[in-house]
């Protein structure tokens, strides 16, 4: 089958497509015939060498892609009956694998890690819901504000900064969100209560509104110590990057990664039935074949993307 990997790290140059083995799904298992994989940050990081230490003894061609949406071909036995052959999913799958990520024409999935696709979405919009925002749900949770609580978000115009936004409302939180101007409108359509001009002072122009400081704060631009000040005594932050601090004032620094939630069957379809509803919103930059896999891998490193750029393999 037909994949798309890389023999060395490096630049976008380095993604070829590259023939793989076709797999079969085993006990407890789903195959999955891909028709859209999203490119994510991840993804280069990937590319660049970023996840080998992840990856010790796996060997090239490594094929990049955690987002994959498709339709099921091959059920392994032991599944439980909730997902069917010929049935439209979404999955997240692991890269750090032997099999590899999802810039394939079938993948392996456990069955926890496949959900039905939110109906009326086409494979590449559905491809770009779960890995954003299954990490802003897990960021919500570990802040554990309770409704009618205040957070604050900052790199509020990307992926996970905007579903955090989505989903702080679903949970009846008021939201202080970042944005430069000219994404002021796009964070405000996420739902955002109050904007503040992103940047170095952040910190202070959340406290401007919030003069005791917010409880919780989802840092997805990656300020680390900048963004602490913001934050009230005994507060949390959490980060997207793996940086867990040290911070003062009794504040909980709580780094998160996606991969807790890669089997956890519950919250990604109910991530899949809220995109349904339109209480997530789904944002596709571009879609490619997935033979332009370097191209995209340029555009999302170029910045200024406001969606997912998708590479077709249907």
């Amino acid at each position: 089958m037909k994949g798309i990997g890389i023999d060395e790290f490096g630049g976008p140059e380095v993604l070829r497509v590259v023939e793989l083995p076709e797999p079969q799904a085993g006990p407890g298992e789903v195959r999955i015939r891909v028709h859209a994989a999203a490119v994510n940050p991840t993804d280069v990081v990937l590319r660049r060498g970023g996840h080998a230490v992840r990856m010790p003894g796996l060997r090239p061609p490594f094929v990049p892609g955690m987002d994959a949406a498709g339709v099921i071909d091959q059920l392994g036995p032991g599944t439980d009956g909730r997902l069917a052959v010929g049935q439209r999913v979404v999955a997240i799958v692991l890269f750090a694998s032997e099999r590899g990520g999802a810039y394939a024409e079938h993948v392996v999935v456990p069955a926890a890690s496949v959900v039905p696709a939110p109906e009326g979405v086409d494979h590449a919009a559905a491809s770009t819901l779960l890995m954003n925002a299954m990490t802003a749900r897990l960021a919500l949770d570990a802040l554990a504000v309770p409704p009618g609580g205040t957070i604050a978000v900052t790199g509020a115009a990307g992926a996970v900064g905007g579903y955090t936004i989505e989903l702080a409302k679903a949970d009846g939180l008021t939201v202080i969100a970042d944005a430069a101007p000219h994404d002021t409108r796009r964070v405000r359509e996420f739902g955002a209560d109050h904007v503040v001009e992103r940047g170095p002072d952040v910190a202070a122009r959340v406290r401007e509104l919030s003069p005791q400081g917010v409880p919780g704060l989802v840092d997805g631009s990656t300020q680390t110590t900048d963004v602490v000040p913001a934050l009230a005594d005994g507060g949390t932050l959490v980060e997207l990057r793996g940086w867990s601090g040290p911070a003062e004032r009794g504040i909980r620094v709580c780094p998160v990664v996606v991969t807790d939630g890669l089997t956890d069957t519950e919250r990604l379809d109910t991530l899949c039935r809220q995109a349904e509803a339109g209480i997530l919103s789904l944002h596709v930059a571009d879609v490619l074949p997935a033979e332009e896999a370097a191209k995209a891998h340029r555009l999302l490193e170029a910045g200024g993307l406001r969606g997912r750029v998708v590479l077709d393999f249907s």
